[in-house]
Parts: C-alpha cells; sequence; structure tokens
C-alpha cells in the first residue's frame, strides 16, 4: 500500500510540475483575443523591411502587414492590434507569459527552438540567409578575409551561432561583439566599433539604407546559413497556430490566384470553387477554425495578397529592392507555397 501512495504521491508531483510550466493560454488565446477585442503582436522595432517605426511611432514593414492581415482574419479590423517591440533574448519569454499572442521578430525556425522553447513555427514567410557587412575602405572582399576581425552580432539569435560554426569550421579566429538591442549593435558597427556586422542579408541591407552614405559599405558575397524565417505561436494552443498557419497560406493562395486588395470584391462573384471556398463565399472554412467566414476576404481586402506585401515592404517598391528570389511563388520557381484551403 504504501508503495502504491508513493507512487500516486510521484505521478501527481509530475503532473503538477508539467501543468505549473504550461503555458497559462494554451488552448484559450483565440478567446482571449477575442474577448479582449485585441491582437498583441511582439514584433523587433528596429529592422528596416520588417518592423521599424516612423518619426511618430507608426510601424510598417513585412512582418507588421502580416500581424494586421492577421488581426483582421481574427477579428475584422487591422485597427484592433497592439505592437509590442522586444528585443531577442526577450521575445520568448514574452511568448510565453502571454504578454504577446504572436512573435512575428523575422525569427528562424530550427529544431531547437521549437523543440525547448515551447513554441511553433508557422510557415516561412521569408526565406533568408545570413551574410556579413563591411565598410569598403577596408578592402574586406570576402568572409575568409575576417581572421582576426571584431564582429557585430547580436546574442542569442542564430547569426550567433552560425558565426561560430563558420569561423570553427574555417579555423578562423575572430571576436564577437555582443549587444541585446539592434538598433544599438547597429550604431556600434557604423561607428568603427566593430570590422563586421553579421545577420540575416535582408536585415544588413536595411541597416545599410538607414545610413548616410550607404555607399561606403559592402554586403559580402558568402551567405553562410539557411534563414527560413516565419511567426511563433505557443505550444499547446492548436486552435490559434491553425489560424496563423492557415492565414498565411490564405495570403499565398490569394497571389496565386490573383486576388489582390484591389479586385477582392469582384473576385466574390467568381467561378472558380477555390476562390469561392477561400473567400467565404462557399461557406465552411471560417467555421472550421472558429472565425467568420469572411476571415480571408478580410485579411486580404486590408493588406492585399502575399506578393503585394512583399513588394511594398522588402521588393522593388521599397527602399530596400530585394529581389523575389526563394520568396517567389511555387509556380514561378520559387518555395513559396500553399495546401488547398478546401
Amino acid at each position: 500500500m504504501k508503495r502504491a501512495l508513493v507512487s500516486t504521491a510521484l505521478a501527481l508531483g509530475l503532473f503538477l510540475s508539467l501543468t505549473a510550466n504550461a503555458p497559462a493560454e494554451a488552448g484559450q488565446t483565440l478567446d482571449t483575443i477575442k474577448g479582449k477585442g485585441l491582437l498583441t503582436c511582439g514584433i523587433s522595432g528596429a529592422t528596416a523591411g520588417f518592423a521599424l517605426a516612423d518619426s511618430q511611432g507608426n510601424y510598417s514593414g513585412l512582418d507588421v502587414e502580416l500581424c494586421k492581415g492577421m488581426a483582421a482574419a481574427v477579428l475584422g479590423s487591422a485597427d484592433k492590434i497592439k505592437f509590442i517591440p522586444l528585443s531577442a533574448p526577450q521575445r520568448f519569454t514574452a511568448l510565453q507569459s502571454g504578454e504577446v499572442d504572436l512573435l512575428a521578430l523575422n525569427a528562424t525556425w530550427t529544431l531547437g527552438r521549437e523543440g525547448t522553447l515551447g513554441v511553433l513555427f508557422g510557415p516561412t514567410i521569408f526565406y533568408d540567409g545570413q551574410g556579413f557587412m563591411v565598410k569598403k575602405s577596408a578592402g574586406i572582399k570576402s568572409a575568409k578575409d575576417l581572421g582576426g576581425a571584431t564582429i557585430c552580432v547580436q546574442p542569442g539569435t542564430t547569426s550567433e551561432l552560425n558565426l561560430a560554426d563558420y569561423f570553427r569550421a574555417r579555423n578562423i579566429q575572430y571576436k564577437a561583439v555582443t549587444i541585446e538591442q539592434m538598433d544599438a549593435l547597429e550604431t556600434a558597427f557604423f561607428a568603427g566599433r566593430c570590422d563586421a556586422y553579421t545577420t540575416d542579408a535582408s536585415t544588413l541591407v536595411g541597416a545599410k539604407i538607414k545610413t548616410k552614405n550607404p555607399d561606403d559599405f559592402l554586403i559580402l558575397p558568402e551567405v553562410i546559413s539557411k534563414e527560413p524565417l516565419a511567426f511563433m505561436a505557443r505550444q499547446g494552443d492548436d486552435q490559434f497556430y491553425t489560424v496563423l498557419r492557415w492565414t498565411t497560406f490564405a495570403l499565398i493562395q490569394a497571389e496565386e490566384k490573383g486576388i489582390t486588395k484591389a479586385n477582392v470584391d469582384d473576385m466574390l462573384q467568381s467561378p472558380d470553387p477555390d476562390i469561392k471556398r477561400l473567400l467565404g463565399v462557399t461557406p465552411g472554412n471560417g467555421k472550421a477554425l472558429g472565425l467568420d467566414e469572411k476571415w480571408a476576404y478580410n485579411a486580404i481586402k486590408t493588406v492585399g495578397n502575399y506578393g503585394e506585401i512583399f513588394e511594398r515592404t522588402v521588393g522593388k517598391g521599397s527602399p530596400l529592392q530585394l529581389d523575389r528570389g526563394l520568396n517567389e511563388l511555387w509556380t514561378k520557381g520559387g518555395l513559396m507555397y500553399a495546401p488547398p484551403a478546401r
């Protein structure tokens, strides 16, 4: 009997320890968002093209637009959103504590993060890779020329780990200068505190165009990693995670089907069964997600399709002038692919 009691007590203790560490809102995120009428979105707040504030404190960028699309899908309006800027070390704690409902910090999808940090990554929203930026006057033409260099990098990021792996594999010595806040890190590099700055290539482009003399700096040709960037939701809440995935897929499918912010109302009359299901003319998808049947229509009407968002935030219609590359639709040789919304 004592053994049975001890076993029961141990099992109870294990259960309590596990549940004590579970996210407070696991399984309830969607209801909580609807109840407060607000989606809180964690962003970097300092990344040109992805999430950057203007002089009035208004945020813009790819991450910001996709967050607005989520708010429109869930709450019917992109105005019902609050952006919370977070540093790299803060982000996962903020999600787990419920401070934010969603993380949109152009973070890299990795096994370690998904396996140990209690997060789930949505679909990849931007395929990137890590690079290096240097001053042109230094005469450096390749990352292999950075032996003995000081390199600015954000701590607690895949960039820091990739940097270590790249130079260790090539037996090249370097000194990392780690600064938590991205704007402070960029300031340190441009002020000459570091010989090089390393992070995702798109972020390097964004940092470069923010300087007074962008032509004084060079992004080296090497891309040393795969960086699939995606939004994150808490583990343990399948419903909200499903909403995150399918809202992203809806914007990708909208581009594939030629649905834009400008023509989405006309597309309500389309005879295409896929379009009718996506826009809620044929009901069912909204109910399956716990949303209004016009969830995808609301998102597209608010922010446009994925291609429109890309072009105006980081593409040819933006200061970054990035090519679509891998972020092109699968029908055009890229990796953007959405499962059937049926």
